[in-house]
C-alpha cells in the first residue's frame, strides 16, 4: 500500500497499511469547534461555519471518508456552498478524492437547513396521506428537488428516507417521519423517494435497517427492543427495505441501534455488567448474514451516529467501531467526537486504536478490502466541483429559489390534510366574526394567524400558547364563536433538533401530561358555553381519541414546520389548514395510519 504522507499526525506505510483505509470508512461531524480549547467541564458550542485550520489539517493528514453537516452548520446559501467546497478542497489537495458530505434532509421534521434556504416539503406521513390520490408522483418529485438543491450546495449524500413502518402510535422518534403502517405503501414511496434523490446526483440513505417503527424508546437516549417473531419481521418491518434493494439498487442503508431478539440472539455484558442483546448496528447475523447474504444488498452499510446513548451508554469508541465493522458496516458515522484540537490529537489514536484491529486479524482484510471496493465505486459518480466559487453560488442561489419548487411545497401541503371527522361544524361558518386558539407554542400562533388572515381578512383571531411548563394559560372568561385547538403527539425528539448536543433544552419542556391537561380544560369549557370545537394534529391523529366527546372535527396536516411565522406562503401546512377551515379548499387526504374513530 502506497504511502501517504501528510502534514503531521496519521501517515499510512508499509509498516502502517490501514490507518488511511480505517479513515477512509469514518465519517464525523463537525458541529461544533473552539480552537483555543474548552476549560474543563465547559462544553464547546462555537459553530463551524467557516472550517478551521486544525480541521483542514484533520481532513488532509487522516484522510476521512466523510463528515455530516447539522442546522448549526449551515446559515445561508453561499455559507454553505463555501463551508462544503472548503472541505472538498481539503481532500482534494491531499489526494484523497471526494469526501462525503452528508445531511440528514428528509423533509417534514427533519431538516438541517435552515428557514429560508432550500424547499421545506411537509414530510413522509404527509406524502403517505396524499398517495390515495396521488400515487407516489408526490414523492419521487419532491425528493428530487430536495436531492437538486442540495446537490447545488454541496452535499452529495443525504441520510434519507425513512423505511420504517411505523405500528407504533408511540413512537417518539419515528411516528410522521414514516409514510404509514402500511409496509407496501412504505415500500413504493421510500423507493420512490431513493430515486428522486439519486436521480438528481445525490445518494441516498435508507433508514433504519431492520425497522424503527415498533419501538416506543428513542435512541438517541436508549437502547430500543423489537420483540417482533421472524414472520412479522419479514412482512413489516424488512419488507420496504426488501423492495427497495431489489427494485432500485439503493446507494446506501443505514442501521439501526434497536436489539431484534428473533434476528440476533446473541448477548454482550454492558458497561453495568447486564448481559442484553447486540444491537443491529453491532450485529453481523443482520448486517452481514440478512442484509448482504439473504437480501443481496450491494451498497453501503452506513451505522446510525455511534454516539447515541443506545450505543455509547455501553461501548467505547474504539469496541463500537471494532464491533460495527466486524458485523460488515462500511462507514461508521460520528463514532469519535471533536471539538477541540486535543480531540484531534486522540481521535488520531483512535484511528490507530482500530487499526490495530486489522494487523492483529480481529477484522478481516480481506473484508476491508471489499468495504473500499464498495466506498470507491459510491465515490466515483462523485466530483470535485472545478467551478469558481462565486459561480458555485450563483448556481445554488438560481436551483434553491424555483417557483415551481414552491408550488409543489404547497400543493403536497394541500394534498395531506386530513379530515378524520366532521359533525357538521367545518367548513367554519362565514357569520363567525372571532375565533380561539390554543397553540404549541408562540411561534405557531403567529403562523396560524397569518395564515387565518390571509384566507379570511377580518376575522378576529386570539392565541394562547400552552409551551410555558410553567404556567399553563386558562380559559377565556367568554370564549370566541369558535375554539380551534392544535397538538402535536408524539412531542418532539432529539432526532429533530439535530442529537445529543440538544439534550439539555429537550429536557425543558413542558410534559405532554400537563398540555393535555390543559386543552382538556380549555375544550370543555368551550364545550360547555356552547361554542364548536375543533382539533388540529399537527403530527399524527394517534391522540384523537383522548378528547372524544370534546370535539365536533378534527383535521391533521402531519407537520408543523414554520420558516417564517409572520408570511402564510413560508408555512404551507398551516395555509393549507387555513383553507381547509375556511373551504377554500376539500381535505382530500387519507390517514395513514390506524385511529380510533370519534364516535358521532
Amino acid at each position: 500500500m502506497a504511502a501517504f504522507t501528510g502534514l503531521s499526525g496519521c501517515v499510512s506505510t508499509d509498516e502502517q497499511p490501514y490507518l488511511i483505509p480505517v479513515a477512509q470508512k469514518i465519517m464525523l461531524d463537525v458541529r461544533y469547534f473552539c480552537p483555543e480549547g474548552i476549560a474543563e467541564g465547559e462544553k464547546c458550542t462555537q459553530p463551524v461555519t467557516d472550517l478551521p485550520l486544525p480541521l483542514a489539517q484533520l481532513i488532509r493528514d487522516t484522510g476521512i471518508g466523510g463528515v455530516i453537516l447539522f442546522a448549526e452548520n449551515l446559515q445561508s446559501t453561499e455559507q454553505i456552498v463555501r463551508l462544503n467546497d472548503q472541505l472538498q478542497q481539503q481532500a482534494k489537495v491531499a489526494g484523497h478524492g471526494p469526501l462525503f458530505i452528508a445531511i440528514d434532509q428528509e423533509g417534514g421534521r427533519v431538516m438541517r437547513l435552515p428557514a429560508g434556504v432550500g424547499t421545506a416539503f411537509a414530510g413522509n406521513m404527509a406524502l403517505g396521506a396524499s398517495e390515495s390520490t396521488h400515487g407516489n408522483a408526490l414523492a419521487k418529485a419532491s425528493a428530487n428537488v430536495i436531492g437538486e438543491e442540495l446537490r447545488a450546495l454541496g452535499f452529495n449524500v443525504n441520510f434519507a428516507p425513512t423505511l420504517d413502518v411505523n405500528v407504533n402510535p408511540d413512537n417518539p422518534v419515528i411516528n410522521v417521519r414514516s409514510y404509514g403502517e402500511d409496509p407496501k405503501l412504505v415500500a413504493r414511496l421510500g423507493l420512490a423517494q431513493s430515486q428522486g434523490f439519486e436521480q438528481a446526483g445525490v445518494l441516498s440513505a435508507l433508514k433504519h435497517f431492520p425497522g424503527h417503527g415498533d419501538t416506543s424508546v428513542d435512541s438517541h437516549i436508549g437502547l430500543p427492543r423489537v420483540e417482533h417473531d421472524r414472520q412479522r419481521i419479514e412482512n413489516i418491518d424488512l419488507l420496504p427495505f426488501r423492495y427497495a434493494i431489489e427494485q432500485g439498487n439503493p446507494a446506501m442503508i443505514m442501521t439501526a441501534h434497536i436489539q431484534y431478539p428473533a434476528l440476533e440472539p446473541r448477548t454482550f455484558v454492558n458497561k453495568d455488567g447486564i448481559s442484553t442483546e447486540l444491537p443491529a448496528t453491532l450485529s453481523r447475523a443482520i448486517l452481514t448474514d440478512l442484509l448482504r447474504d439473504e437480501m443481496g444488498f450491494k451498497g453501503l452499510i452506513v451505522t446510525d451516529a455511534l454516539d447515541m446513548a443506545g450505543i455509547s451508554q455501553f461501548f467505547s469508541p474504539v469496541e463500537a467501531t471494532i464491533q460495527t465493522f466486524a458485523a460488515g458496516a462500511d462507514i461508521a458515522l460520528m463514532p469519535y467526537t471533536i471539538r477541540t484540537p486535543q480531540d484531534i490529537r486522540d481521535f488520531k489514536q483512535f484511528l490507530q486504536a482500530v487499526a490495530d484491529a486489522y494487523t492483529d486479524k480481529r477484522l478481516s482484510a480481506d473484508e476491508l478490502t471489499a468495504s473500499l471496493a464498495r466506498i470507491s465505486t459510491a465515490k466515483s459518480a462523485l466530483r470535485f466541483n472545478a467551478n469558481p466559487i462565486d459561480a458555485q453560488v450563483a448556481n445554488a442561489n438560481q436551483i434553491l429559489n424555483r417557483q415551481q419548487s414552491r408550488l409543489l411545497e404547497q400543493n403536497i401541503a394541500d394534498a395531506a390534510i386530513t379530515m378524520n371527522l366532521n359533525k357538521g361544524v367545518l367548513p367554519l361558518s362565514p357569520a363567525l366574526k372571532s375565533l380561539d386558539l390554543l397553540m404549541p407554542d408562540q411561534q405557531k400562533c403567529e403562523a396560524m394567524q397569518a395564515a387565518m388572515a390571509r384566507t379570511r381578512p377580518g376575522l378576529e383571531v386570539r392565541c394562547a400558547s400552552i409551551a410555558n411548563k410553567e404556567k399553563q394559560p386558562t380559559p377565556p372568561a367568554a370564549f370566541a364563536d369558535a375554539l380551534i385547538v392544535a397538538d402535536v403527539f408524539p412531542a418532539q425528539t432529539l432526532a429533530e433538533l439535530g442529537g445529543m448536543d440538544d439534550l439539555e433544552n429537550w429536557r425543558q419542556r413542558a410534559s405532554k401530561a400537563d398540555q393535555w391537561q390543559s386543552i382538556q380544560q380549555w375544550m370543555q369549557r368551550a364545550k360547555t358555553a356552547g361554542k364548536p370545537v375543533v382539533l388540529i394534529n399537527l403530527r399524527t391523529p394517534y391522540q384523537t381519541e383522548r378528547f372524544n366527546g370534546l370535539v365536533d372535527a378534527v383535521l391533521t396536516s402531519y407537520d408543523y414546520r414554520i420558516r417564517d411565522p409572520h408570511i402564510p406562503e413560508a408555512n404551507p401546512s398551516y395555509l393549507a389548514l387555513a383553507k381547509v377551515l375556511f373551504g377554500e379548499i376539500q381535505a382530500h387526504g387519507t390517514s395513514p395510519v390506524s385511529w380510533q374513530r370519534t364516535q358521532e
